[in-house]
Protein backbone atom coordinates (compact mmCIF):
# COMPACT_ATOMS: atom_id res chain seq x y z
CA UNK A 1 0.00 0.00 0.00
CA UNK A 2 1.01 3.31 -0.52
CA UNK A 3 -0.10 6.43 0.57
CA UNK A 4 -0.02 9.87 -1.39
CA UNK A 5 0.24 13.28 0.37
CA UNK A 6 0.07 16.38 -0.51
CA UNK A 7 2.13 18.70 1.04
CA UNK A 8 0.42 21.88 3.49
CA UNK A 9 -0.66 24.90 1.92
CA UNK A 10 2.39 27.54 1.31
CA UNK A 11 1.75 31.31 0.18
CA UNK A 12 -0.81 31.60 -2.31
CA UNK A 13 0.32 34.54 -3.95
CA UNK A 14 3.09 33.15 -4.96
CA UNK A 15 3.88 30.80 -7.92
CA UNK A 16 4.82 27.12 -6.65
CA UNK A 17 6.57 24.64 -9.01
CA UNK A 18 10.18 24.87 -8.20
CA UNK A 19 9.50 27.44 -5.48
CA UNK A 20 11.89 27.35 -2.31
CA UNK A 21 9.11 28.64 -0.16
CA UNK A 22 7.63 26.60 2.97
CA UNK A 23 4.49 25.95 4.51
CA UNK A 24 2.33 29.12 5.74
CA UNK A 25 1.09 28.65 9.44
CA UNK A 26 -2.38 27.63 8.01
CA UNK A 27 -0.41 24.53 5.94
CA UNK A 28 1.72 23.65 8.94
CA UNK A 29 -2.07 23.04 11.06
CA UNK A 30 -3.13 21.27 7.72
CA UNK A 31 -0.54 18.82 8.57
CA UNK A 32 -0.89 18.74 12.15
CA UNK A 33 -4.10 18.20 11.85
CA UNK A 34 -3.70 15.69 9.11
CA UNK A 35 -0.96 13.24 10.19
CA UNK A 36 -3.18 11.84 13.42
CA UNK A 37 -5.05 10.18 10.15
CA UNK A 38 -1.65 8.52 9.24
CA UNK A 39 -1.12 6.83 13.04
CA UNK A 40 -2.33 3.80 13.06
CA UNK A 41 -1.85 2.87 9.26
CA UNK A 42 1.35 0.79 9.12
CA UNK A 43 3.48 2.99 7.86
CA UNK A 44 7.01 1.88 7.74
CA UNK A 45 8.84 4.30 5.53
CA UNK A 46 8.25 7.90 4.85
CA UNK A 47 9.13 9.36 1.16
CA UNK A 48 9.26 13.20 -0.13
CA UNK A 49 9.91 15.84 -2.60
CA UNK A 50 12.50 17.36 -1.94
CA UNK A 51 11.27 21.02 -2.38
CA UNK A 52 10.56 22.72 1.31
CA UNK A 53 6.83 22.99 1.37
CA UNK A 54 6.83 18.98 0.74
CA UNK A 55 10.13 18.28 3.15
CA UNK A 56 8.57 20.42 5.75
CA UNK A 57 4.80 18.50 5.58
CA UNK A 58 7.23 15.14 5.71
CA UNK A 59 9.28 15.92 8.75
CA UNK A 60 6.04 17.06 10.65
CA UNK A 61 4.51 13.75 9.81
CA UNK A 62 7.69 11.64 10.70
CA UNK A 63 7.68 13.09 14.01
CA UNK A 64 4.27 11.89 15.05
CA UNK A 65 4.87 8.31 13.19
CA UNK A 66 8.52 8.50 14.76
CA UNK A 67 10.50 7.34 11.25
CA UNK A 68 12.97 8.73 9.06
CA UNK A 69 12.30 10.64 6.12
CA UNK A 70 14.24 9.57 2.38
CA UNK A 71 14.30 12.90 0.45
CA UNK A 72 13.30 11.70 -3.27
CA UNK A 73 14.12 14.91 -5.54
CA UNK A 74 12.41 13.28 -8.52
CA UNK A 75 8.75 13.36 -7.09
CA UNK A 76 9.49 17.65 -7.00
CA UNK A 77 6.44 19.59 -8.53
CA UNK A 78 6.69 21.04 -12.34
CA UNK A 79 9.91 23.03 -12.55
CA UNK A 80 8.78 25.92 -13.77
CA UNK A 81 12.59 27.25 -14.24
CA UNK A 82 12.26 31.27 -13.24
CA UNK A 83 8.88 31.67 -12.60
CA UNK A 84 9.26 29.24 -9.33
CA UNK A 85 8.75 31.02 -6.40
CA UNK A 86 7.73 34.50 -8.67
CA UNK A 87 4.87 36.56 -6.95
CA UNK A 88 1.93 35.86 -9.39
CA UNK A 89 1.34 39.57 -10.05
CA UNK A 90 4.67 39.68 -11.01
CA UNK A 91 4.56 37.28 -13.21
CA UNK A 92 1.07 38.05 -15.01
CA UNK A 93 3.33 41.31 -15.62
CA UNK A 94 6.45 39.95 -16.89
CA UNK A 95 5.59 36.67 -18.52
CA UNK A 96 1.96 36.86 -20.03
CA UNK A 97 0.29 34.04 -20.74
CA UNK A 98 2.78 31.55 -19.80
CA UNK A 99 1.01 29.17 -16.94
CA UNK A 100 0.68 25.75 -17.17
CA UNK A 101 -2.13 25.23 -19.14
CA UNK A 102 -1.18 27.11 -21.49
CA UNK A 103 2.04 25.25 -22.52
CA UNK A 104 2.33 23.17 -25.55
CA UNK A 105 2.90 19.69 -24.90
CA UNK A 106 6.93 19.83 -25.57
CA UNK A 107 6.72 23.63 -25.14
CA UNK A 108 8.96 24.70 -21.89
CA UNK A 109 8.61 27.09 -19.26
CA UNK A 110 11.44 29.06 -19.72
CA UNK A 111 14.51 27.47 -17.77
CA UNK A 112 12.27 24.88 -16.61
CA UNK A 113 10.82 21.76 -18.21
CA UNK A 114 7.79 20.81 -20.60
CA UNK A 115 4.59 19.03 -19.71
CA UNK A 116 6.23 16.40 -21.52
CA UNK A 117 9.27 16.01 -19.54
CA UNK A 118 7.32 16.20 -16.28
CA UNK A 119 4.94 13.57 -17.53
CA UNK A 120 8.06 11.08 -18.23
CA UNK A 121 9.89 12.16 -15.24
CA UNK A 122 7.26 11.38 -12.67
CA UNK A 123 5.61 8.14 -14.43
CA UNK A 124 9.38 6.92 -14.02
CA UNK A 125 10.01 7.40 -10.81
CA UNK A 126 6.18 6.77 -10.14
CA UNK A 127 6.86 3.12 -11.60
CA UNK A 128 10.49 2.68 -9.87
CA UNK A 129 8.83 3.67 -5.98
CA UNK A 130 5.62 1.27 -6.46
CA UNK A 131 7.20 -1.58 -8.17
CA UNK A 132 10.25 -1.57 -5.50
CA UNK A 133 7.97 -1.15 -2.19
CA UNK A 134 5.61 -4.10 -3.01
CA UNK A 135 4.46 -5.49 0.16
CA UNK A 136 5.28 -2.54 1.84
CA UNK A 137 3.12 -0.14 2.94
CA UNK A 138 5.08 3.28 2.88
CA UNK A 139 3.53 7.53 2.71
CA UNK A 140 4.97 10.02 -0.23
CA UNK A 141 4.46 13.08 0.26
CA UNK A 142 4.56 15.22 -2.65
CA UNK A 143 2.74 17.80 -5.24
CA UNK A 144 -0.40 18.60 -6.08
CA UNK A 145 0.61 18.34 -10.21
CA UNK A 146 2.63 15.24 -9.34
CA UNK A 147 -0.65 13.29 -7.32
CA UNK A 148 -2.70 14.32 -10.20
CA UNK A 149 -0.79 12.15 -12.78
CA UNK A 150 -0.07 9.49 -10.27
CA UNK A 151 -3.82 9.42 -10.57
CA UNK A 152 -4.17 9.76 -14.20
CA UNK A 153 -1.82 6.80 -13.86
CA UNK A 154 -3.70 4.28 -11.71
CA UNK A 155 -6.89 4.89 -12.92
CA UNK A 156 -6.12 4.53 -16.99
CA UNK A 157 -6.53 7.83 -17.56
CA UNK A 158 -4.48 10.13 -20.31
CA UNK A 159 -2.70 12.60 -18.87
CA UNK A 160 -2.91 15.96 -20.58
CA UNK A 161 -1.63 19.30 -18.61
CA UNK A 162 -4.50 21.54 -20.19
CA UNK A 163 -6.91 20.07 -17.85
CA UNK A 164 -6.84 18.83 -14.11
CA UNK A 165 -8.26 15.50 -13.53
CA UNK A 166 -7.88 14.77 -9.92
CA UNK A 167 -7.88 17.72 -7.80
CA UNK A 168 -6.21 16.85 -4.49
CA UNK A 169 -6.35 19.74 -1.74
CA UNK A 170 -3.72 20.42 0.83
CA UNK A 171 -2.82 17.85 3.08
CA UNK A 172 -5.08 15.61 1.89
CA UNK A 173 -4.01 11.98 1.85
CA UNK A 174 -4.90 9.40 -0.62
CA UNK A 175 -4.38 5.79 -0.84
CA UNK A 176 -3.11 3.28 -3.67
CA UNK A 177 -3.70 -0.04 -3.42
CA UNK A 178 -2.30 -2.87 -5.03
CA UNK A 179 -5.44 -3.51 -7.37
CA UNK A 180 -4.38 -0.24 -8.63
CA UNK A 181 -7.51 1.84 -7.01
CA UNK A 182 -6.91 5.31 -5.50
CA UNK A 183 -9.19 6.85 -2.83
CA UNK A 184 -9.42 9.31 -0.74
CA UNK A 185 -8.93 9.38 3.39
CA UNK A 186 -10.50 11.13 5.73
CA UNK A 187 -9.77 14.38 4.13
CA UNK A 188 -11.28 17.87 5.72
CA UNK A 189 -12.77 20.80 3.34
CA UNK A 190 -11.67 21.70 0.05
CA UNK A 191 -8.83 24.24 -0.52
CA UNK A 192 -8.28 26.10 -3.83
CA UNK A 193 -5.91 24.47 -5.75
CA UNK A 194 -3.20 26.30 -8.56
CA UNK A 195 -0.83 24.31 -10.45
CA UNK A 196 2.39 26.62 -11.42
Amino acid sequence: MIYLMRHGADDPDRLGGWSACGLTDTGKRQVYQARKRLANLGITEIYTSDLPRAKQTAEIVADELRLPVTLLPAFREVNNGVLAGMPKARAARDFPGVFWKALDWTQTYPGGESPQQFCERIKAAWLALKYGVQDQTVLLVTHGGVINLILCIENNVPYTNRELRFPVQAAEIISISEQNTANPIASKGRDSFDHP
